[in-house]
């Protein structure tokens, strides 16, 4: 999508002459980052407005800014930090104080994804709290969890158009270990608004899929009869617009496991994108020779899922979505959207190192290259291998260090994931966001949800406000990670559990944002919040 202000910085360069263009420098020492957010640590946390005086809150301005995508100039929106980088990134024990200052031209909302705050200062554009108007600034007050998180947008499709950042949440125990930490975050990129998109999926016009999320935005999470259908997306689903040319349709179709046909990849990017840059002009971080990497990978794609490829290093995945699971080795993982990976690579003595994510089912390629000093970069091909599709070759190995504490389930619920290609529409037990009928909680229950996928594609499910943890996957009982975004394959079925432990109303929807955007959404709400 493109914005209109004024450009602002992309990325840091090297100036001195004779350097790479392409070459990260990174002005602070990772031993002196190290001292200084253990000895952050150390201090005590200051209950009121003692705090407050010790510690103002960190400025977050939403606004516009201008990347090179391939020798092109695109206008996006961006979320920078106090640091002039993109996202946050807080210390151990630093409490989220954050004012978001809206300098879009338009309203937003920010979503803290993966985080558990109170449901009001989740970025979910509720009634209750509604997104946030032109020149005015929000403020978001709660206690972090550490990991690796990240932050986009929840008004209209904004995540499309790069309303996202990293957002890290550092541990003392993870510092102790003195590796140098690598954010790498992926995106996909067109030069085409998200509205554009949709209404090449749907087949229908600009001005209908406007309407149909102005609809949305009017009434989020209206409570109806359980087999209700959203009327303005049955309406654009079942009356298609002769004079659209429906260029993304159909998704490219490829054999998954056991043969099945799969659909894929029903959006086609103009480019992929690691830390804003192709690999026409990729991101070098300076490393050290025989360095310890603590690589946080981030899958902010609106529509796309990747397969992680270490080339010739191996690494340990020690953490999924934030939370710390035993160490798996490899030196290929999938990952898919609004997912993260945190692995540890220990490097060899001296070389360049791609970091390289590839589009399932197609050979497109994305990354950043890791170099000591003198290395040669190498110049990387934007296409290679076709890749399979993304599964659950690493969720099936992946056991969390700590695991919900045993207890037998209080309520067990069945969503059936839905939806085709033909008409362009997505839905969970029949039913389309907005007009959904709300999955009540009680407080201090043990929930567990059987989530079945009666369709063609993957959907990756997320839930707002709670950690849950994977305990089957097409009924073999595990003892999994615990995440907030898990992938449910094709005709597949995964199972997750969730003590519910923040009242308040929380969304649970597919991260594919066309599946959302055409009702793939629904809502938990717990007994006694009032609407």
């Amino acid at each position: 999508m493109l914005v209109q202000d004024a450009p602002v910085p992309n990325h840091p360069v090297a100036a001195a002459a004779g350097q790479d263009s392409r070459l990260r420098v990174d002005p602070f020492s990772r031993r002196r980052f190290l001292k200084a957010a253990l000895a952050a640590a150390a201090l005590p946390i200051l209950p009121g407005a003692g705090r407050a005086a010790a510690s103002p809150g960190k400025r977050l301005v939403a606004g516009t800014r201008i990347i090179d995508v391939n020798g092109r100039p695109a206008k996006v929106f961006g979320l920078i930090g106090p640091d002039g980088r993109p996202g946050l990134r807080l210390d151990p024990g630093e409490r989220f104080r954050v004012d978001l200052a809206n300098e879009t031209g338009t309203r937003t909302l920010v979503h803290w994804h993966g985080q558990l705050p109170p449901w009001t200062q989740d970025g979910f554009p509720w009634p209750e709290s509604p997104p946030i108007a032109n020149g005015a600034i929000q403020a978001y007050d709660y206690a972090p969890i550490p990991g690796t998180f990240w932050m986009h947008s929840h008004q209209d499709m904004q995540e499309q158009s790069l309303m996202t950042a990293p957002l890290i949440v550092h541990d003392a125990a993870a510092l102790r270990e003195d590796r140098q930490e690598v954010v790498l975050m992926l995106h996909d990129f067109t030069f085409r608004t998200p509205e554009d998109v949709l209404a090449g999926l749907t087949g229908t016009n600009v001005a209908a899929i406007q309407a149909m999320l102005q609809k949305m935005a009017e009434a989020p999470g209206r409570t109806v009869g359980s087999n209700a259908r959203y009327a303005s997306m049955s309406n654009i689903a079942a009356s298609p617009d002769p004079g659209m040319s429906g260029m993304d349709m159909p998704a490219m179709a490829m054999s998954g496991p056991g043969g099945m046909r799969m659909d894929l990849n029903d959006v086609h990017y103009d480019a992929f994108l690691a830390n804003d840059r192709t690999l026409a002009d990729p991101e070098v971080v300076r490393v050290e020779r025989g360095g310890r990497i603590r690589l946080r990978v981030i899958n902010g794609a609106s529509s796309s899922q990747f397969w992680v490829d270490l080339g010739d290093l191996v690494g340990r995945v020690v953490a999924t979505d934030g939370q710390p699971v035993h160490p798996v080795a490899g030196s290929r993982f999938p990952i898919a959207m609004a997912q993260r990976l945190d692995i540890l690579i220990d490097l060899p003595e001296v070389g360049a190192f791609p970091i390289l994510a590839r589009l399932e089912g197609d050979g497109r390629q994305t990354g950043i290259i890791l170099a000591t000093t003198g290395a040669r970069i190498p110049r990387i091909a934007e296409s290679a291998q076709t890749a399979p599709p993304v599964d659950h070759s690493l969720e099936a190995r992946l056991a969390a260090v700590q695991p919900l504490p045993p207890r037998p389930a209080d309520t067990i619920h069945t969503i059936a994931l839905g939806g085709g290609m033909k008409p362009y529409a997505w839905s969970m037990n029949g039913e389309y966001w907005p007009q959904v009928t709300p999955l009540m909680l009680g407080k201090g229950q043990r929930v567990e949800i059987d989530l079945v996928n009666r369709s063609m594609m993957a959907h990756p499910m997320h839930l707002h406000g709670h950690a849950f943890q994977v305990i089957a996957i097409d009924g073999r009982p595990m003892q999994g990670a615990v995440r907030d975004t898990v992938l449910v394959m094709p005709m597949g079925r995964v199972r997750i559990a969730f003590d519910a432990d923040n009242p308040g109303r929380w969304p649970f929807h597919c991260h594919n944002l066309y599946h959302q955007a055409t009702g793939m959404m629904t809502e938990f709400r717990y007994q006694g919040i009032a609407t």
